[in-house]
Order: structure tokens, then C-alpha cells, then sequence
């Protein structure tokens, strides 16, 4: 720690007699005394932090409770819903590789504003959309405004409070990001009743309009949170290291005081100043570009890029994101899928409270070794769920190759009979008359597409489609990124070939809600480590001078994972199933607790210079601090 010191010496940022140094801050103390107290300052700051993550939230949770309707209204094919499910992720990824640089530029209070404006604006463009590419257009501004809060409201969390509340202000973000997910899915519930009520009319007409009004509906009541977020930044203060950064002293003072006593603000500043000091002495006669090559910036920045992209291979935002689809394929009901998720989101908050009681007493180490470990348990769980039904799929493929017939598209609805008649023709009679669940991959030429799996026994379900307008990219630019080799033009001419058509027994009641409860270990155990600690990570590793563009950084890595991921999960399941998908995660996930247990270092209790001089001192590596 370094030495208090008094504050009656010339700054080393911008210098002054000790006269003048005296006034300064004899005139900083008078208007902040006009203000909140520190502690009721602090408790601000958190309220407005955890609106942030409220919106982070609901951007990750409001696409689980209206998908369903999404998918059965829309007319979209798998891949293009699983598109507008990755959207929100690719506007993350966008709006991060900025993040960092707005941040310095607008300012960290600035940022936060706009970004909660844009997520008031992008609600009424997905809720009146009547196309694939308005909604991936809304889709998008989402994820742009998750990403620049995902960057800018830890960053200044971490910069304006205390090392004593920074545990507890950052989890505050997490924790209501939770509380977020859990509305969404309250909202989702409530219209999944409904739907329930308006199916037992018999009206399929009627029971489609309902649905369609459904997912916009669910989108419409998002948009409260956002207006609330843009109205409580506008009253927050500006970072004081971003202003000590931009060489306003006076007003870096002045904002640390609103948060903490004076000996400790003055003591704050001297450290920033002898960290600048430290930067220019070792900047002294080297490009700028050589020093950022240095131990104390590569290592942090490394483990945090590392720690943030295996967040996401925990598979976190495909499970929340897939939450109800991925119940009913278990053999819960639509109601019962939505309560599930209630319940999901409902553990998740809870035991999030529980990591906001324990950051800041067990420390970040050992909340991610715990939470990564339980992780993997309960993924090798709900693998194990999935694959005791999935050991049964029947391909009849060359059954519904049949159908096409020389067709260049096909529809057809998948009924109790006609799940027995392809059954006994693959020669699984055994199987025949059990409900079940129809997915088909199809091909025109190079490009291939997946159904949304269909239930037997739904007799008012939309149909199962297949088409090449769902599956064949529409320019070259789209058929680049669907397969790089794929012969476009041969593919507007090719025929309909059907390559897999996947027949599921479904799931007793009893297994869904196994499932379910694996879930929720999981989402327990992610919410008490992963969920908390990787904002802690991600703005505390991360040293003064590269934080705001290092955080984009790891966030880009972070969000780009998490949006291909999200991009191929439904492809993949329906060709693979869901085991394949939950181990892959679970091995990612042991990865993961390998890299927090050995090489992350305890953050807990210190200042941020204080994290940044073990970085460029240690000699042991990460795993040697405590």
C-alpha cells in the first residue's frame, strides 16, 4: 500500500503552490458538502449501475419468452431464428469493438446515456416490424446499446467507487441483470397463459393472431427500464480517473469526494498521480507502442480476454436464450416450459444475492473455482437427461424424400399417423403411436437449412416448411457467410434433397422436470461465481491506461463468442441433439476452472493501482497472489 502522504505538495498532473493546492480543496469539500452524503452517493450509483444491468438483462432474457411465438408466426426457417436470437449478440459485438473509444471520448457518463437511448429506440422498431429485416435491424440496436453498457457501466463502477463497495457496486449490476431476466420471463409467463386460453378456443386463425401480438406485446413492455436508465444517468457524476485522465484535477478531486471521506479521496488521487508519473518515467525515450508491450498490460489483458470468452462457452446465453424451447423438448409443456424458465430466472437472482454477500468476503478466486466446478456437474447432468431419449432417434429421411417427389418446396403437418407410418417404415414399429418431435434437415445444393422441431401431438401447429427462400442465401454476400464454397447460382436451380429427418420420442414430464432442475444447478452455480465475478475481472485486471479499450477488446472476444454460439446452437441440436451441445459446453467449462484456479489473481480489497503494480512487479505469475 502506498505511503498517505500529505496533500501540500506541487501535483505532479498539473502542479501549483500549496496555497493554491489548500483552496482547491477547501472549495471542492464546500459544494461537495451541498451534495448527497458519500454513502447515500454510493448507494446511487449502484441503483443506477444495477439499471444497466437491468436492460443487459433484459436484452439476454426477452427473446426466451416470446420465441416461441416468434417461431410459430413468422415464417422463419431455424437458421434465421436463431439469427434473430444472435442478433442482440452481434450488435454487442459491433458496439464494443467502440465502446472503449466513446468511453474515452464522450466520457463514461455520456455513453451511458446514449446507450439507454438507443434501447428505448430499437423496442418499437422489433415490436412493429413485419419483416426479417427490420427485426434483425431492432435486433441489432439492442445488442449495440447491451454492448456499450456491457463496457461502460462496470468500467465506471470500478473507476468511481471505493475498492470496500466495488465488489458489492459491480455485483449490484449483476444482480439486477438477473432480476431483469426474471421480468422478462414473468411477461413471457403471463402471455403463455393466455395462449394457453385462447388454444382451448379451437380457432386456429384466431390462436395465430393472439401469438403474433404475443411476441411483440412482450417486447412493447421492455421499454420502461430503458427510459428509467437514460433518467438516472443524466444525475450521476462524471469518473474521476477519466477526468484526472483528461487533465481536470479540480473536478477528478470533486467527483472522488461525492463517494468517499477526504483522506481517502486525496489518497486515491496521489495514486493515480504516482501511476502517471511511473507511465511517463517508463514511456521516457521509448515509443508508446513499445511500453504497451509491457508484463503489467499483456498478462491482465490476456487473462481477462480468456476468462471473458470462456464465460460464454458455459453455453449461459443459449440456455437462457433457448430456456423454454429446450424444456419442451424435454417433455414439459408449453406452460409448464415457461414456469420452468420462471423458476430459471427466479434461482438465478437468488443466487446472485448470495455471490453480492460473498464477493467481497471470499473474493473472486474462489466464487469462479466453485461456480465453474458446479458448472460442469450440471452440464455432464443435463447431457446425461437428454441423451437417455436421444439414444432412440429414428432418421426417415428417405420417407419424407418421398413426399417431395420432384417438389421444390414441401409442406406438411406432422400428425400422430403419420409419425406412426414413418416409424414402422424405418423399421421401429416399438416406437410407434409415442409422442414426438420432427426436425428435418433439407439441402438445395450446397446450403442447407433446419426445421423448428415440430410436436406430434400440437394439432394446431403451424406446419412444417421447407422452402428454398428459407434455406438458399438471397445475395453472395449471405451465401459468403453461410458456406464460403457453396455454389450459389447452382443452388437456385437445385432440387429439394432431404438429408436427415429426425424423429425424437418425447420426453416424459418427469424427465423435463429433471432437466429442469439440472438447469437450475446450473444457472445457481453460474450466478454465484461466472455471473459476478467476470464484470469484476474484466474492469479490475485491466490497468488504467488501456481499461476502456482493453474491456472492448475482451468484450468483442466475449460477445463474439457468445454470438456464434447462439448462431449454431439450433442447426446443431437438430442434427446432433442436445447431448452433443451440453457436453461441448461442459468441456469448455472445465477449461475455465483450469484457468481461474491456476492463473487468476485475487483482486479483493485493493485499489486499482495497487492491481496494476502486482501485475508489473510479481515474479511468482498470477496464481501466486492471494
Amino acid at each position: 500500500m502506498l505511503a498517505l502522504g500529505r496533500w501540500d505538495r506541487p501535483s505532479v498532473a498539473g502542479g501549483g503552490p500549496r496555497a493554491v493546492t489548500h483552496k482547491l480543496e477547501e472549495q471542492v469539500q464546500t459544494s461537495v458538502a451541498a451534495k448527497l452524503k458519500p454513502a447515500t452517493y454510493n448507494r446511487y450509483l449502484k441503483f443506477v449501475a444495477g439499471l444497466g444491468g437491468l436492460l443487459y438483462g433484459i436484452d439476454v432474457g426477452i427473446i426466451a419468452g416470446a420465441l416461441p411465438y416468434l417461431e410459430a408466426t413468422s415464417g422463419l426457417n431455424a437458421g434465421q431464428i436463431s439469427f434473430v436470437v444472435a442478433a442482440v449478440l452481434l450488435g454487442t459485438v459491433i458496439s464494443t469493438l467502440f465502446a472503449g473509444l466513446l468511453a474515452d471520448r464522450m466520457g463514461r457518463k455520456r455513453l451511458m446515456i446514449l446507450s439507454g437511448a438507443l434501447f428505448a429506440v430499437s423496442i418499437p422498431v422489433i415490436a412493429l416490424s413485419h419483416s426479417y429485416e427490420a427485426l434483425i435491424l431492432g435486433r441489432l440496436c439492442q445488442g449495440i446499446s447491451a454492448g456499450l453498457i456491457g463496457v461502460v457501466v462496470p468500467l465506471y463502477l470500478a473507476e468511481c467507487l471505493s475498492p470496500e463497495d466495488r465488489g458489492q457496486g459491480t455485483a449490484m449490476f449483476q444482480w439486477l441483470l438477473t432480476v431483469g431476466i426474471v421480468a422478462a420471463a414473468a411477461v413471457g409467463m403471463y402471455f403463455s397463459l393466455r395462449v394457453e386460453e385462447v388454444a382451448k378456443l379451437g380457432n386456429p386463425v384466431l390462436l395465430f393472431a393472439y401469438k403474433d401480438h404475443a411476441w411483440r406485446s412482450i417486447f412493447w413492455v421492455s421499454l420502461p427500464p430503458g427510459l428509467l436508465f437514460v433518467l438516472g444517468s443524466l444525475a450521476v457524476g462524471e469518473s474521476p480517473r477519466w477526468l484526472f485522465r483528461r487533465g481536470q484535477k479540480q473536478l477528478a478531486l470533486e467527483s472522488l469526494l461525492r463517494s468517499r471521506p477526504p483522506e481517502k479521496a486525496q489518497l486515491e488521487l496521489e495514486e493515480m498521480e504516482n501511476t502517471q508519473a511511473a507511465e511517463k518515467a517508463a514511456a521516457a525515450g521509448r515509443r508508446a507502442a513499445e511500453s504497451l508491450l509491457q508484463r503489467k498490460y499483456v498478462l491482465p489483458f490476456l487473462i481477462a480476454c480468456l476468462i471473458l470468452a470462456l464465460n460464454q462457452t458455459t453455453g449461459i446465453n443459449s440456455i437462457i436464450g433457448y430456456n423454454t424451447a429446450i424444456l419442451i423438448q424435454s417433455g414439459l409443456s408449453d406452460v409448464q416450459a415457461h414456469w420452468g424458465y420462471i423458476l430459471f430466472t427466479v434461482v438465478q437472482a437468488l443466487a446472485t444475492v448470495v455471490g453480492v454477500l460473498l464477493v467481497d468476503r471470499k473474493g473472486r478466486k474462489f466464487l469462479l473455482s466453485l461456480g465453474t466446478a458446479g458448472v460442469v456437474a450440471s452440464l455432464l447432468a443435463t447431457a446425461y437427461l437428454f441423451h437417455r431419449v436421444e439414444h432412440y432417434r429414428v432418421d426417415v429421411r428417405q420417407s419424407v424424400q418421398a413426399m417431395v417427389n420432384g417438389q421444390s418446396s414441401l409442406e406438411l403437418h406432422f400428425t400422430p399417423a403419420l409419425e406412426r407410418q414413418w416409424v414402422t417404415e424405418a423399421g421401429h414399429s416399438n416406437l410407434a403411436g409415442e409422442p414426438a418431435t420432427l426436425t428435418i434437415i433439407y439441402a438445395y445444393g450446397d446450403f442447407s437449412a433446419v426445421t423448428p422441431a415440430a410436436l406430434s401431438n400440437a394439432p394446431l401447429a403451424a406446419p412444417v416448411q421447407m422452402s428454398r427462400s428459407n434455406c438458399v442465401p438471397a445475395n453472395k454476400v449471405l451465401a459468403f457467410f453461410s458456406d464460403p464454397l457453396g455454389d450459389l447460382e447452382q443452388a437456385r436451380t437445385a432440387p429439394l434433397r432431404i438429408e436427415h429427418a429426425l424423429i425424437t420420442p418425447l420426453p416424459t414430464r418427469k424427465n423435463g422436470w429433471l432437466v429442469a432442475l439440472t438447469l437450475f444447478a446450473f444457472v445457481a452455480f453460474y450466478a454465484l461465481g461466472p455471473g459476478i465475478c467476470v464484470w469484476l475481472a474484466l474492469s479490475e485486471l485491466m490497468p488504467t491506461r488501456i481499461r476502456s479499450n482493453g474491456m472492448s477488446i475482451a468484450l468483442v472476444i466475449n460477445e463474439a463468442v457468445a454470438t456464434f454460439l447462439a448462431a449454431i446452437f439450433l442447426p446443431t441440436v437438430g442434427r446432433y441433439g442436445y447431448t452433443t451441445m451440453f457436453l461441448l459446453f461442459a468441456g469448455f467449462t472445465v477449461l475455465y476452472f483450469v484457468t481461474v484456479t491456476f492463473f487468476l489473481p485475487e483482486t479483493k480489497g485493493k485499489t486499482l493501482e495497487e492491481i496494476e503494480s502486482y501485475f508489473s512487479q510479481a515474479k511468482g505469475g498470477p496464481a501466486a497472489a492471494s
